[in-house]
């Protein structure tokens, strides 16, 4: 793998389909453990309806140098279900490759994927229902920043073509007849 730059990892978790565990009380609460490298999120609790569970929810990882590249390969993604007393009931889960993502990301500076489903695995090896997660991966934030930053320490940013206008309008037209002629009203009462 070549040099890597800076860069952060976009993670829209969208929803998941045909996940339904049977609960004998009460009705599932499923939540998403999310993982990449050292970094980890939990995403909010949605309740399961008609065997399907909906989050709407980015998360962002962050790549700082090379060396943390190697550790953050793998995106894993685990469904659980609450339980009022424990911590929570394992599901499935989805791991995802990231090595072309990556590459392709710090070669471009930026790549998004569309939210797409993923099989879910259970403990048993088996699949069951699906996960639809999207990611984006922009590189070199830090230049980007900077480059916001110097972008708005300009003392004036140019006038658009309606600010223009608006202050053309402002401008009483006694003053745009009477200097045509090369007079004010002012002078010609001096004058006289």
């Amino acid at each position: 793998m070549k040099e890597m730059r800076e860069g952060i990892l976009e993670v829209l978790l969208v929803s998941a389909e045909g996940i339904r565990k049977k609960n004998f009380i009460g009705k599932p609460n499923y939540y998403v453990v999310i993982q990449c490298g050292d970094q980890s999120y939990k995403s909010k609790i949605t309740p399961g309806k008609d065997k399907k569970a909906l989050w709407n929810e980015k998360f962002t990882f962050k790549f700082t140098n090379s060396n943390c590249w190697q550790d953050m390969t793998h995106l894993k993604l685990k469904i659980m279900d609450e339980e009022k007393f424990s911590e929570g009931k394992f599901i499935g889960e989805t791991t995802l490759h990231l090595g072309g993502v990556l590459t392709e990301g710090n070669e471009k500076g930026c790549i998004e994927l569309k939210p797409t489903p993923y099989n879910v695995v259970l403990e048993d090896d088996t699949y069951k229902g699906e996960i639809k997660v999207g990611l984006k991966f922009v590189s070199n934030v830090e230049m980007q920043t900077k480059t916001r930053d110097f972008i708005t320490d300009e003392k004036q940013a140019p006038w658009s073509i309606c600010e223009k206008l608006y202050n053309f309008l402002r401008i009483p037209h006694w003053k745009i007849f009477f200097s045509y002629y090369g007079a004010s009203p002012l002078t010609m009462k001096k004058q006289e």
